[in-house]
């Protein structure tokens, strides 16, 4: 939070496509939803947004050693809750609505597929996924 009427949130490395930031600066409207594992409601911002890479704003967003190259900033305009009846509808938060990953192919298996990899591949694929899914955040 900058002030009361404009948040900011680090822009950290995805799978660097950056349309996110395009389609931003094309159109600066956007909404923010956060989901609080185990409650039942949501909260939504509405607002403007803009990139910014000020050195001051990305020094504020570090996270350990690690600085983003870029921010986005957020004019807030609106602030509501949702009700979790979507959320109790999915069970989203029930144990039992998780998905067996053994029923569903991974990544590295998706891609081999789609790419024609080969079984060592997609082997490779997957344990570079776990590894950075877990421990390359930022």
């Amino acid at each position: 939070m900058i002030d009361p009427s404009h948040v900011a949130f680090a822009d950290w490395p995805g799978n660097n496509r950056i349309e996110t930031l395009r389609n931003l600066v094309e159109d600066d409207r956007l909404a923010m939803l956060f989901l609080f594992p185990g409650l039942e409601i949501f909260l939504r911002i509405n607002g403007r947004g803009r990139v910014s890479t000020a050195p001051d704003l990305l020094d504020a967003l570090k996270e350990g050693p690690k600085t983003p190259k870029a921010a986005v900033v957020v004019t807030v305009e609106q602030v509501l809750f949702h009700c979790g009846k979507a959320v109790n509808r999915a069970r989203l938060w029930e144990e039992g609505s998780r998905i067996d990953h053994t029923r569903v192919p991974s990544i590295g298996r998706m891609k081999a597929v789609l790419m024609g990899g080969s079984p060592d591949e997609a082997d490779a694929v997957d344990a570079h996924y776990r590894e950075a899914v877990r421990n390359d955040l930022y």
